[in-house]
């Protein structure tokens, strides 16, 4: 732990040169006056206010890398893993109903310590004109996400330690097997549960946009049959749509404040786009994806648990893998490994949405709204069209503004 505390300090140093002195947003030779040139769409002070913004919200993000593990590594350290444990076993002596109140303790604590962060991603998205949410507003989002992801984890982490308690040496792969089922119902509720308990979703008002954007899933073969409108204009002036939900709960939704700001030209290529990763089965490859990352996650941080138990288990006054105040050691190996794994799944992701970007201007064939689509969303939500390599290969699900509307000029030629 002291180790921790000193190294950290370092490496938030290291994270400010390399984004504020040692990355250079240049615009590359290839790209001066074209229209992926963000000068050629962007006054100079859209550009500068664009250029902070992407820093200290990138400063931010690689700022809360390790500190997810510092926090769990000092609750296991101080003891408080072990007091955490003695008290849900002092409300009862059932597994069922200790452990959740063991992930409350530990979820309220890690949600306590990470709020500040938490408020200056707020601070930084409402000073530089992203955010449009009230700050009561703000907390109630913050306090559904809570929630949700408390009932959820202490779902899963019950489950997930009485397969340990059980099965030995299979609970990893007991345990993924019931991942399938679980993911599955998640994505078909996320549409008509969870979705509806942030905003307030309603069909589109512009019946006559509505039915051109249904032709469009109709020639497609999409099965939808109405398009949703959602209050974002509330909480942000960004910009957005989307496909989600399996079966029944299939929905094209698009933020209103995509409907006030993009024409419609614009908004048809943008759900084409979005039709594109339907009919592509960029859903389904997804879930595949990561049923199979969740495979190699579970049995590695089996293999890692074991080992580091049966070396280190007296020690540490660890019973076994099935002991709840491990917890911590848990996180911290999932959380590992999960962020060595990102970089493969952006990659993958960017791929995904390249080909959906080709999809839609196949679909459309409107390349003029295309580009005019991607340099209004870089406008409103001050997007870095050109970020450090190391912000693009953790963080960005889609090519760079900068990589799409290059791609889209070559299509044209």
């Amino acid at each position: 732990m002291k180790w921790t505390l000193i190294l950290y300090p370092i490496y938030l140093l290291l994270v400010w040169l390399y984004l504020f002195q040692w990355s250079d947003f240049g615009v590359p030779a290839a790209y001066q006056g074209s229209a992926a040139d963000p000068a050629t769409f962007m006054t100079d002070r859209q550009l500068e206010l664009s250029q902070e913004y992407s820093r200290y919200r990138n400063f931010l993000s690689l700022a809360t890398i390790p500190l997810e593990w510092i926090i769990y590594l000092g609750v296991f350290l101080f003891g408080l893993s072990h007091l955490f444990k003695k008290f849900g076993e002092s409300i009862s002596r059932f597994r069922i109903v200790s452990i959740p109140i063991y992930v409350l303790l530990l979820s309220g604590l890690s949600w306590f310590l990470t709020f500040p962060f938490d408020y200056a991603y707020r601070f930084l998205s409402v000073r530089y004109g992203i955010s449009t949410d009230t700050f009561s507003g703000w907390m109630r989002d913050e306090m559904i996400s809570f929630w949700i992801g408390y009932i959820t984890m202490a779902l899963l982490i019950t489950v997930l330690y009485l397969l340990m308690q059980r099965f030995e040496k299979r609970w990893w792969l007991y345990a993924w097997i019931g991942l399938i089922p679980f993911i599955a119902l998640m994505m078909f509720i996320q549409p008509v549960i969870i979705d509806p308990l942030y905003n307030d979703f309603y069909e589109l008002q512009d019946k006559q946009l509505e039915e051109k954007i249904l032709a469009l899933a109709d020639e497609a073969e999409v099965p939808a049959d109405r398009v949703y409108e959602v209050n974002m204009s509330e909480e942000t002036n960004s910009m957005n749509a989307y496909v989600n939900g399996i079966g029944s709960s299939l929905r094209i939704v698009l933020w209103d404040t995509t409907l006030t700001r993009l024409k419609d030209n614009e908004v048809l290529f943008i759900m084409a786009h979005e039709i594109g990763h339907y009919v592509m089965n960029h859903l389904y490859w997804n879930l595949v994806g990561v049923l199979a990352g969740s495979f190699v996650g579970l049995y590695l941080t089996y293999r890692i648990l074991t080992w580091l138990f049966r070396r280190y288990g007296e020690r540490m006054n660890i019973k076994g893998a099935a002991d709840i105040a491990g917890l911590p050691v848990l996180f911290i190996v999932l959380s590992i490994l999960s962020f060595v794994a990102q970089p493969i799944e952006m990659t993958f992701s960017r791929g995904a949405e390249a080909d959906a970007d080709r999809y839609a201007i196949e679909m459309t064939g409107d390349v003029d709204a295309a580009i005019g689509s991607f340099q209004e969303l870089t406008v409103n939500g001050l997007s870095d069209v050109n970020p450090p390599a190391v912000i693009k290969y953790l963080y960005y699900g889609h090519p760079t503004m900068m990589e799409r509307i290059h791609m889209l000029e070559e299509y044209q030629e």
